[in-house]
């Protein structure tokens, strides 16, 4: 006996989530923004980041936007930035409040400003920062064959390092334009929690495990808030 039609219909939308991805895809977009200017120019241009940053946290789809200032050279900023989706981040770029900052900032830029949009690899909530907190953003490229295997070692780095005393966030970021290439973003405390970290053993062994696997340098910088 053949069962009814309506109780056939009634298992379609089991039979569509059952074959479902596990997961929908998140649509947030992480930017990681370089800008390196000429010396004497760094605090006009922490003003004008500071102005940039006060508006774009207003706009609908910002989730985060910091202003980061290198350790050294001083010269070089950079805005990390979290935006609902892309759509949100393609509408701050078309923003006012952007152009303004691209042209106020243009005669005092040593070179282009360097965008790198980025999607979760594997991410995470990160915690507010005090003053004192020290950032570290590292840009991991592993040569492609070697993509996967590479990601596997940032996700235990990532997961081991949100459990250190220290942390307060940390995310491997994978680029849109290149499926092999990382931001990792890191905050800590202060610079202690860091040096802590720094000289870990587990530390060491991720970059020799990951040395290998590296199709560029391993260009790890480290930044504070911007004044």
């Amino acid at each position: 006996m053949r069962p009814p039609l309506r109780f056939l219909l009634a298992l379609v939308p089991v039979w569509l989530a059952a074959f479902a991805p596990a997961h929908a895809q998140d649509a947030t977009l992480y930017v990681v923004r370089y800008i390196e200017v000429a010396p004497g120019d760094e605090a006009k241009t922490a003003g004008l980041l500071k102005q940039l940053a006060e508006a774009s946290r207003k706009e609908a789809g910002n989730q985060r936007f910091e202003i980061l200032q290198r350790v050294s050279p001083a010269g070089q900023f950079a805005t990390f930035e979290i935006w609902k989706d892309k759509e949100a981040q393609d509408a701050h770029l078309a923003a006012a409040q952007t152009k303004s900052f691209t042209d106020a900032v243009q005669a005092s830029l040593l070179g282009p400003i360097d965008d790198r949009p980025c999607i979760a690899a594997d991410a995470a909530p990160l915690m507010p920062a005090s003053g004192a907190a020290r950032y570290v953003i590292t840009h991991v490229d592993f040569a492609p064959p070697q993509r996967d295997k590479g990601l596997g070692f940032l996700k235990a780095a990532a997961e081991a390092g949100r459990k250190e005393a220290g942390n307060l966030g940390w995310s491997a970021l994978q680029q849109t334009a290149r499926n092999n290439h990382f931001e990792v973003i890191e905050i800590w405390k202060d610079q202690k929690a860091d040096d802590e970290h720094e000289m870990l053993p587990a530390t060491k062994q991720f970059r020799a495990d990951v040395q290998p696997l590296l199709g560029a340098h391993y260009d790890r910088r480290w930044y504070t808030a911007a004044p």
